[in-house]
Parts: structure tokens; sequence; C-alpha cells
């Protein structure tokens, strides 16, 4: 299926009602409860209802057999760690083609260098993974984190049950830092002495004690709505949105001064409103903010600010390769954006269009929602599969068609 786009046709004054909550803290939040003893469920309220935290919910839950985790790389190296230190347990971890393509042999090298007991089902280095659970000893362990700061949350998360509890050296930078940074804080929540010092995360054995649910909206999928704040010149009102979260994504709020998004934090949450002050290029260090590059790199696009992103490339490694993603169907729309080593920039370079872009996702659900904004320039504009935005932000359209853009099903595409 795919759909078709058209703008507002008044300028967008909206209050965004569907914003999901956390999908990072709420995947941490669970992963946590079911290791902490006696600890009750956590309340449906404080939980996203998408596709990446309802399979790893059901996840959870097994003990014996086949585990599906469908696309979820945040499932597959949680847990793999999860598994592997939960005595008792003897699992298959399974997902989609795309999920067995994604890293994680560093994650299972240093859990194995642990005691873990785990296989390889296909390939070496990839899922599936067969896990036969028990107690590790812990200690110390070197980790290459450079593709995914997740192996390092996974072996934090489940560092308290080691014996000797968990030391771990990290080769180099380690890309998402601010997503490690929210693990610690939420295993100092439940008692647990977890730090950093420089380069190595400390995680003492302990007893994890149980601590009320964060709750926080999303700031991943608030980064359309700027998006969307930004290229319409209008007013959006994100519910629940505050200074001081816990994820890292929030220096949206910083970053959207520059092109022209600014934020109000209010007792409604973030008011964002449009600015004619804008910089004259968007040149950024991504490599603790990964989520955010097809919004801003959409966003820029669309208003003709130059930019060039750094520290992007486990973004190959995403749901699709999202560099090559945003290129190819940034290219539909006549931006020729460039791809680099570590780097994706435009320096305004564009082409004629002679029909309707066609977006692809490549399966991914940031490209579909980055793209969505693209309307309000080329009215008419298709978006193909948009049900993969289920991954992260289910009711994404439906927000989009509240906030005045119309939206028509079962467009046939070429």
């Amino acid at each position: 299926m795919s759909i078709q786009i058209f703008p507002p046709e008044e300028i967008v004054e909206t209050t965004v009602a569907g914003l999901p909550l956390s999908k990072s803290i709420a995947a941490r939040a669970l992963v946590l409860q079911a290791l902490t003893p006696m600890s009750p469920a956590i309340p449906a309220g404080c939980l996203p209802d998408c596709d990446d935290i309802n399979v790893l919910k059901a996840a959870l839950e097994v003990r014996q057999g086949a585990v599906n985790i469908h696309a979820s790389g945040t499932a597959l190296r949680f847990l793999t760690a999860y598994f592997a230190a939960t005595e008792g347990t003897d699992v298959v971890v399974a997902g989609t083609e795309r999920l067995a393509e994604r890293p994680i042999a560093p994650l299972v090298d240093a859990l194995r260098s642990l005691g873990a007991d785990i296989e390889y089902v296909a390939a070496d280095g990839h899922a599936p993974l067969r896990i036969r659970g028990k107690r590790l000893r812990g200690g110390t362990v070197a980790l290459d984190a450079s593709k995914s700061s997740q192996f390092v949350s996974a072996l934090a998360m489940v560092a308290p049950s080691m014996a000797d509890g968990l030391r771990i050296e990290l080769g180099g930078r380690v890309p998402s830092m601010p997503y490690l940074n929210m693990t610690l804080r939420m295993l100092e929540a439940r008692g647990i002495d977890a730090r950093m010092e420089a380069y190595t995360a400390v995680i003492p054995a302990g007893t994890l004690r149980y601590a009320e649910p964060e709750c926080e909206p999303d700031w991943s999928a608030a980064s359309y709505w700027y998006e969307i704040a930004a290229v319409t010149a209008g007013w959006v009102t994100l519910p629940g949105l505050r200074a001081g979260s816990l994820q890292g994504d929030s220096i949206l709020a910083s970053i959207g001064e520059r092109f022209g998004a600014l934020t109000e934090f209010t007792a409604a949450g973030a008011e964002l409103s449009a600015s004619p002050d804008l910089y004259s290029r968007l040149d950024l260090d991504m490599t603790d903010y990964p989520d955010l590059v097809p919004a801003l790199a959409v966003t820029a696009a669309l208003i003709g600010m130059p930019f060039e992103f750094t520290g992007v490339a486990n973004l190959r490694d995403k749901e699709c390769d999202r560099l090559e993603a945003l290129r190819l169907n940034l290219l539909r729309l006549g931006v020729i954006a460039a791809v680099g080593r570590d780097s994706f920039g435009w320096e305004g370079g564009r082409m004629p269009i002679s029909e309707i872009p066609s977006i692809d996702p490549c399966g991914d659900h940031r490209i579909a929602m980055a793209f969505a904004a693209a309307s309000a320039f080329v009215p008419g504009l298709i978006i193909q599969e948009p049900e993969v935005v289920a991954k992260s932000y289910p009711g994404f359209f439906d927000d989009l068609a509240a906030a005045g853009f119309t939206i028509s099903e079962n467009v046939t595409t070429a």
C-alpha cells in the first residue's frame, strides 16, 4: 500500500495528541523490570504502543523455545544479554532478514568471554542466536561499541546480576553516548551505583530495587514535528515534552533554533513556533544523536539550508542503510546530496523533477516520517509502505491528518 499527502490549506496550528512515549526509556524499563525481584508490571500507560516495545515485552516472558523479534534491533541486543544472564532460559532469538544483517557479534563475543552460552544458528556473527542462560561471572570485558551503544547498555543492565559486577572497557568513541548515560541513570534510580570512569562503564553487583517507571514523550518522534513547524512556518504543541529530559535527543530544542523552529517550554509541553532567523548552514556532529539525522536532513534540504552531518557511519546499520535511503529519496525531490565515509551533506545542488515523487522508505520508519513533511513543497507526494511507522509511531499519519494534511490511501505507484 502507499499513500498520497497534500498539505493544509491554512497555516498549521496543531496540538499533537498522539506523540508516543519514549521507546528508548520504555525498552530499558522493561528489561530492568524483568530483572528486578518482585517488581510489579509497568502500567500500560507508561509504555508506547509500537512494534519494538510490543515484541520486547512479549519476548521477556519467554523462557524456552523460539523468540521472534521481527525487525527490532533494540530487542535483539537487549534480549541477547538478558537471556544469556538469566538462568533457566533456552531460546532461539530470530527475526526478519534485515535483522539478521544487523551487528551483534561484538556483544556476543563480550558475553562469551564472561561465560555465556551463545551459538550462531546460521551464519557466524549474525542472528538467529541459540542462547542458554546462566549466571555470569562478570569482571572486566573489552567491548567494541563503535557500531552501537546498545551493546554497552545491554551488558550494563544485566551486570548487577553477575557475581563480580562488571567493568566495560570501551574502545574509541561510542555512538549515541546519551543513550548509555540514560541506561546508567536508570540503574542508579534502581539502587545500583553505575557510573562512567573515563572510557570504562562500571556497574557493581547488586540487587535491583523497584523504581517508579519513567514516562516521557519521545524526543526522536518529536523531530518530525520540528520539521513540520519549520517547513510550514506553523505552530505545533507537543504535550509532555520538557527540558531536563533523560533523552539525549532533547538537544533538538537547541538545534531547532538554527533552522527556525523555536521552542518554549510551558505547562502544556513544548510549544514550537517559526522564526525567520536562520543559520546560513547546518553543520553538526551527529555521533550522539543519529536518530535525528533523517528529519534534520530533509528539513534543511526543504528550506534551502546547506548542511554537513558527521559521525553518521552507523546509520548504515539501521532498519536500512539510512544514508543511502536519504540520498536516493532526496534525489527524487531534486536534491543532490552526498554520502561520505562518515558524513552526509548537501551543498545546494538541485535538479528539476518532472513527476510527483514516490518515496521508498526502504522498510525504515524514520525515513517514511521524515519525508512526509515534503508534501508541503510537493503536494501529492507519495509515501510507499506507510505502515512501517508502526515500529515506533503507529499514529503518525493520524496526527498528520489532524494537523490539516490530507492523506489518501491506495495510490498506485509505478
